[in-house]
């Protein structure tokens, strides 16, 4: 299955950049992840994490490995993802390609996310995956927003104060 899209930020593309290839930040932006340990310091390009998410009826804990394979600041981030859900036969794969583009005051987020799931996951169906998707992919823009949105009030009462 692959998924497309884009989201817009209001924050400067570098800070938006350092934020989201900060892989602490990045897993704080999504609901679910869990249990983020280094596996290469201090190069940290590789990552387990547990991820805990509901698709449909179901619910779900992956066990899953995060390699950035690819990071040109501030322009584009690629990773691959491997993983397999706890107590179910099955497997989850994807590869993604994020892209900044500077728009002035905003940054637009480009991604693409090619992904292979096997096992009961993959029995579910490519409508409810991306149904799926689509939902974690507001929640993560409503996340990230709210972080910069965040940033910029604690920059300005510390310029007031």
């Amino acid at each position: 299955m692959k998924f497309a899209g884009e989201i817009t930020v209001h924050a400067p593309r570098d800070k938006v950049f350092a934020a989201l290839s900060d892989v602490m930040v990045f897993a704080s932006l999504i609901d679910g992840v869990s249990s983020l340990v280094p596996l290469d310091v201090p190069q940290n390009k590789r990552f387990d994490a547990v991820l805990e998410t509901k698709v449909a009826y179901m619910s779900f804990r992956f066990k899953v490995t995060v390699e950035f394979t690819n990071v040109d600041p501030p322009h584009e981030i690629a990773a691959k993802i491997e993983g397999a859900p706890l107590g179910l036969v099955g497997r989850l794969s994807a590869t993604t390609f994020t892209r900044f583009v500077d728009e002035g005051e905003e940054t637009r987020i480009q991604y693409e996310i090619d992904t292979a799931l096997t096992g009961k996951l993959g029995s579910i169906g490519q409508p409810v995956m991306k149904a799926k998707a689509r939902d974690m992919e507001k929640q993560f823009a409503k996340n990230l927003q709210a972080r910069f949105d965040r940033s910029v009030a604690a920059d300005a009462s510390v310029v007031s104060a």
